[in-house]
């Protein structure tokens, strides 16, 4: 370990509703009073915005809600996008990209900036932390399965069948890290309402999602980063969303950064047709959100409960920022992500490819003016690469569990999970 000293907090959480102080365990969600649904959010020290190491995530650990570093984890890597930006007409394009694309120095072990926020989180954890539990619709999961396990902390992953194709690494998972695997028609929304189950199982406790600060702050990253290369905030962010949530904490991160007068960058985060629930939400069309979660191309992108009314949420982030939502079909990613691999020689991930999709609609349309300077959030990429050139070892679920549908399955399937359970807490103390 190195960095932040084990066991310090130098921040305080605010909640965004009551204004309520906390000191931070490394395990609060949620504000005690009672009030509207609202995020804590992080407020930090004057001690600057970068840390001693010359690279990397905790690079600016000041600014991450952290007790605990972790040495040589990669971060972002931010640079200008000229050529790309001709072909879609902007004069001032920047990407953040991560994922593996080791010419760039880009290095993020499962290839999507949920690294970011899995090593956030894991560092943000008192010292001797509950089992974690994460439902993923695959990032996630991979990105903690794979922190987790190098650093041994106890967690169990609920995930969707089709998420394992997301689950190779370098090496096998730790024991610590327990892999449940709903099989059959199972969507990420079902892993949730499991997850919310087995959260309640004595000795576990709910990662948090997008109520994790740790989530949202390791994810802002991206927004501290492109500060120290820009040497400003952009004029516009550009992400693909399925919560929000890295949208939420790129906004955060900025309303810390900004000057005296600075504008704050204005938000357009991108969704996927035909299931887009934020785009309907922000679009007030009072439809209700598809039930096609396996329809979109990019599936990290189906969240069925998007924090968008919360406090602090993406209403408010999008008002704030003078924002928008923007939402794109799966022909027209796909060609996304081809263009960007023939411009840049590098593969991009489905949420990726609508991030760049919706930008160049936006361009046409004359949403985007071609002079403004904009950061485009390349949210994962490099996974065939990375294939290519390392041998990776597919994980072992630690469960399987059929998937007996929506009305019945979510306690079902937690009352299996809770069965096999037995000795996992031995395992966990041991992992401490």
């Amino acid at each position: 370990m190195s960095g932040v000293r084990p066991g310090t907090r130098h921040y305080t959480l605010v909640c965004s509703s009551c204004g309520t102080r906390y000191e931070d365990d490394g395990l609060l969600l949620d504000c005690s009073r009672r009030h509207e649904a609202a995020f804590l959010y992080t407020e930090y020290g004057r001690s600057g915005t970068r840390h001693g190491e010359s690279a990397g995530l905790f690079r600016h650990a000041p600014m991450l809600p952290v007790a605990r570093t972790f040495p040589g984890v990669p971060g972002p890597v931010v640079q200008p996008a000229e050529r790309l930006g001709r072909r879609i007409g902007l004069d001032r394009l920047w990407v953040a990209f991560s994922g593996y694309w080791p010419e760039r120095g880009a290095n993020l072990p499962t290839c999507t900036f949920k690294d970011l926020e899995a090593y956030t989180v894991l560092g943000r954890l008192p010292a001797e932390p509950p089992v974690l539990v994460i439902p993923s619709a695959g990032n996630t999961a991979a990105a903690f399965a794979w922190a987790a396990t190098r650093h041994q902390v106890p967690c169990l992953l609920v995930v969707p069948a089709p998420a394992m194709e997301r689950m190779r690494f370098p090496a096998p998972l730790d024991p610590c890290v327990r892999l449940v695997v709903l099989d059959g028609t199972a969507t990420y929304s079902d892993a949730i309402a499991c997850a919310d189950l087995l959260a309640q199982l004595p000795g576990h406790h709910a990662e948090g999602g997008s109520r994790n600060v740790g989530r949202r702050d390791g994810l802002g990253t991206v927004m501290l980063a492109a500060a120290d290369s820009l040497g400003r905030l952009p004029d516009t962010y550009v992400q693909a969303v399925g919560s929000g949530t890295g949208a939420i904490g790129a906004h955060e991160a900025a309303r810390r950064l900004r000057a005296d007068g600075e504008a704050l960058p204005r938000l357009l985060m991108c969704q996927n047709a035909p299931f887009a629930p934020l785009y309907e939400a922000w679009r007030c069309t009072g439809t209700a959100p598809a039930d096609r979660e396996h329809e979109p191309l990019a599936r990290e992108l189906t969240n069925r409960r998007p924090p968008f009314t919360v406090r602090g949420g993406v209403r408010d982030v999008l008002t704030e920022s003078g924002g928008d939502v923007l939402c794109t079909d799966n022909d027209v990613a796909l060609a996304a992500m081809a263009l960007f691999e023939e411009i840049e020689g590098i593969d991009i991930e489905p949420g990726a490819g609508v991030a760049l999709a919706a930008l160049a609609d936006a361009v046409r349309a004359g949403q985007v003016r071609r002079d403004e300077l904009v950061l485009l959030n390349i949210t994962g990429g490099g996974r065939a690469r990375q294939a290519r050139d390392l041998a990776l070892v597919p994980a072992e679920p630690w469960l399987r569990v059929p998937w007996p549908g929506r009305d019945e399955g979510p306690r079902a399937v937690a009352e299996q999970v809770a069965r096999q359970l037995t000795g996992f807490a031995a395992v966990a103390e041991a992992a401490r």
